[in-house]
């Protein structure tokens, strides 16, 4: 009896062992891949690149343009996570600052945060750097418009099935006239299938 009972025990004990053995395998940054259903990095930069996408296609982009014979200077604003998942907002914001950029279409203004530390490094430039290569103060480029935004979610589920729909609403927004000249959403409703397990 003991003999059996700890060959059962050995079993148990391998079983354990290898249902813990993890693989690592190295796959393309752009390849796909959906594990949870959750908000993922694909859906950060497909949303990024429609959502740009759109915003340049519209009305205000060719007003300005004519009216003032230049590019607009944008920012990214504050993009709130209204979901109950950890989402990068940074990456996100990035990824949208990345696609704006990259377009040609509008200059692009450093965020807060990387304003400072320019700013700081402008100032001790005014010390310690050579008069001619020294960058002035107050010659920042102001924004003309603020781009900003929020991320939403919906959860339903029921028999081993959920649904997450995401909702992503972006503005851009006049600096001088606190105008709204753009209003964009996207939607992404995502299937999970899960037989006996919680999410």
């Amino acid at each position: 009896m003991k003999k059996w009972l700890g060959v059962a025990m050995a079993a148990v004990m391998a079983v354990s062992l290898f249902g813990c053995a993890r693989t690592v395998k190295r796959i393309s940054s752009d390849e796909v891949v959906d594990l949870s259903g959750r908000w993922n990095d694909t859906d950060s930069q497909l949303v990024a690149e429609e959502m740009v996408k759109e915003v340049l296609a519209r009305p205000w982009l060719a007003k300005f343009m004519k009216e003032k014979g230049k590019n607009p200077t944008v920012i990214v604003g504050t993009i709130k996570n209204k979901t109950d998942e950890h989402i990068a907002i940074d990456t996100f914001q990035k990824d949208i600052e990345r696609e704006l950029t990259n377009s040609g279409n509008v200059d692009f203004v450093a965020g807060k945060g990387e304003r400072d530390e320019v700013r700081s490094e402008r100032e001790d430039q005014q010390t310690n750097a050579s008069e001619d290569t020294r960058k002035q103060m107050y010659k920042e480029t102001g924004s003309d418009y603020m781009l900003q935004g929020t991320i939403s979610k919906i959860m339903d589920s029921a028999g081993g099935k959920s649904t997450f729909y995401y909702q992503i609403d972006m503005e851009m927004v006049d600096m001088l006239r606190n105008v709204k000249v753009w209003y964009g959403n996207k939607k992404i409703k995502k299937l999970i299938n899960r037989s006996g397990a919680r999410l």
